[in-house]
């Protein structure tokens, strides 16, 4: 890889989850229209993963194990930055680890881990930098929204929602994901009549990128109209459980 713009940047997020009135909330943070990547979409807290955030040596092999320590310490940071939470650095859950594909403007190869919400949840606020809004959200309210041209989102976030759109609390959610091994999500797009379509390990036109193939399912649906998450595995259970 020769063009130091496509190499992807090290990067950590955080999904905090609580339990609200209609059951479990995460918490998304609007960003900044004005910036480059995801302006005034809708993510979870988070950012690039900087020398501070290595315990030892800065280290650049995503498969090193001391990187995955550098992403749980950043994500603690990025968080008590950009809304003010104070995270217990091992109450994190590794939930998942994202890498775009090389069309994409900017690469950030990401890893999302998932965490209790702090007690003292008054006191978060916005950063007002990068990012100017906060809000609790039921996953499958904030993905209604977005279909409803409401609020903006990004498909690593949108994917993550509706993966969690299906546990009642936010102990159901920690628990499943502590007892599963963390998901990597190495995107390939495809059209298929005119949709665009995001591809993942599993689905069987990722390999060739003919997402026209029949057969088992791993893709977003990106089209003009609704967002859809299809998939025919789901990890630790049936398609209807």
């Amino acid at each position: 890889m020769t063009d130091p713009n496509k190499i992807p940047i090290p990067a950590s997020t955080t999904v905090l989850v609580r339990d609200g009135e209609n059951g479990l909330e995460v918490l998304l943070a609007r960003r900044n229209t004005k910036l480059f990547f995801a302006g005034g979409a809708w993510v979870f807290p988070g950012g690039r993963i900087d020398p501070e955030d290595h315990p030892g040596d800065v280290v650049t092999d995503d498969d090193d194990p001391r990187m995955l320590e550098a992403a749980r310490h950043a994500s603690v940071r990025e968080a008590a930055e950009e809304t003010g939470a104070v995270i217990d650095i091992d109450s994190l859950v590794w939930l998942s680890h994202w890498t775009p594909p090389m069309e994409a403007p900017k690469r950030f190869s990401t890893w999302f881990f998932m965490a209790p919400a702090p007690e003292h949840i008054g006191a978060l606020e916005a950063d007002g930098g990068e990012i100017h809004e906060l809000a609790w959200m039921c996953p499958g309210d904030a993905m209604r929204r977005r279909n409803e041209g409401d609020i903006e989102l990004i498909p690593p976030t949108f994917i993550t929602l509706a993966l969690l759109e299906h546990f009642p609390t936010a102990h159901d959610a920690l628990e499943h994901y502590r007892n599963f091994p963390p998901e990597h999500f190495v995107t390939k797009f495809a059209a298929v009549d005119g949709s665009v379509v995001a591809m993942y390990e599993e689905d069987a036109g990722y390999n060739s990128g003919d997402a026209s193939i029949p057969g088992e399912r791993h893709r977003l649906w990106m089209g003009d109209g609704d967002w859809r998450y299809e998939r025919s595995r789901w990890p630790g259970r049936t398609l209807n459980g």
